[in-house]
């Protein structure tokens, strides 16, 4: 009976000792559970973070040093016009006034004629003083235009006239050359526009309105990429741009013609035009399209354009009973220039042309974008019905002449 007893208060004094151990340790657990708990959290919280984290906090000064970088390479640009006619072309209704804050000019929309300066902005390109900006600031060469340049530098600084070595109305490009300094001449990188990805942070610098406030720096987002605008220009006639990148970056008129930069402090777009109606919605030309046509606009002073010399129509239903035609497909010639590569290959109005080599023709855009796609000098075989049958005509592209590319 005691042994029993015995044994029966050994075992409640072992329960005891266990217990007493258990609660003993419990806080240890349940710190040490909570800590886990926290680490999982806390994990979690970088890794949804990272990036904003590292732009934010690795280096606070990020911005700041890609604008140090690259305020010595952009640069004002001022140009008088020698004329009051030549300067009226450039203070008329601008293209980008009916959508678009007036183009960047620096001048307040619908001032008059007798004004004859205009200002931008631009980014060396070249140790020797090439500068890159759009057309619409300095126009084309042989205007009667003079240039000034303003670098501010360590190595050098001061006003620079300069001469359009190329400029191109269709792309908005234009190519300087400082004169009177001698280099090397602070630049900026070029990127890769191709890989800059929607939402990445960009950074523009430039001149709004003028000099006063020269090398301002805003930081924005790529908003979008691959956008089309389209503007009614000084004649009253639509033109459009295509593949342009938006930003929310803060860009005013004078920036037009200014780097924007990723965080790399590379160039990946050209400030172009902002929209009038809005807050936040700006427009670059990526840098992979300048690249494409710098050395061209260098060394020739122009794009050549692939040229058939024709104006055409997308075929209405009034069209296709005239014509008779079976079918909207194409697009229908209404006019064949004299002498032009169309003449010559025997094309005639009323033809509707269906394809371009493998390529086919639906509508007006569909024609333009196969011609782009060429050069001056290429041959192709064109599909074209005419009065119910259906030709294949050999025609070898010219180059477009400059009065038709605007």
């Amino acid at each position: 009976m005691q042994r029993r007893r015995l044994s029966t208060i050994v075992v409640v004094a072992l329960v005891l000792l266990a217990g007493l151990f258990v609660v003993s340790q419990y806080p240890e657990i349940f710190v040490s559970a909570q800590n886990e708990r926290d680490r999982t959290v806390t994990s979690e919280v970088e890794s949804s973070s990272a990036a904003p984290a590292i732009f934010f906090f690795d280096n606070p000064y990020l911005v700041a040093d890609v604008a140090e970088a690259a305020n010595p390479a952009t640069v004002y640009i001022q140009v008088k016009w020698k004329t009051q006619d030549q300067a009226s072309r450039y203070y008329s209704r601008d293209p980008f006034s009916f959508f678009f804050d007036y183009f960047f000019w620096g001048i307040e929309p619908y001032q008059r004629p007798s004004e004859r300066i205009t200002q931008g902005s631009g980014f060396i390109i070249d140790e020797s003083g090439i500068v890159l900006t759009n057309q619409h600031v300095v126009g084309n060469a042989g205007e009667g235009q003079e240039i000034t340049v303003t670098v501010t530098s360590p190595q050098i600084s001061g006003d620079f006239q300069a001469r359009i070595l190329g400029s191109d109305a269709t792309l908005d490009l234009a190519v300087l050359q400082i004169e009177g300094a001698e280099g090397p001449f602070p630049t900026v990188p070029l990127g890769d526009s191709d890989k800059a990805r929607q939402g990445e942070f960009v950074i523009a610098i430039g001149n709004p309105y003028g000099r006063q406030f020269d090398h301002t720096v805003t930081i924005g987002v790529l908003s979008a990429k691959g956008r089309e605008i389209e503007i009614i220009d000084a004649n009253g006639s639509s033109k459009t741009y295509k593949n342009l990148m938006q930003t929310d970056a803060a860009i005013n008129s004078g920036n037009s013609g200014g780097p924007l930069l990723n965080i790399k402090g590379e160039v990946i777009g050209i400030n172009a035009a902002v929209h009038a109606q809005a807050q936040g919605i700006g427009f670059a030309i990526p840098i992979n399209v300048a690249k494409e046509v710098l050395q061209e606009l260098i060394e020739t002073g122009s794009v050549q354009r692939a040229w058939l010399g024709i104006e055409y129509l997308v075929i209405t239903d009034d069209i296709q009973r005239y014509y008779r035609l079976p079918d909207k497909k194409g697009v229908i010639v209404a006019e064949v220039h004299d002498g032009t590569p169309a003449a010559e290959a025997g094309i005639r109005a009323g033809d509707v042309i269906r394809r371009i080599n493998d390529t086919d023709i639906l509508t007006k855009d569909d024609l333009a974008n196969a011609i782009s796609q060429h050069k001056p000098g290429d041959e192709v075989m064109l599909t074209i019905y005419r009065r119910g049958q259906t030709l294949m005509v050999l025609v070898t592209f010219g180059n477009k002449p400059a009065e038709y590319r605007d």
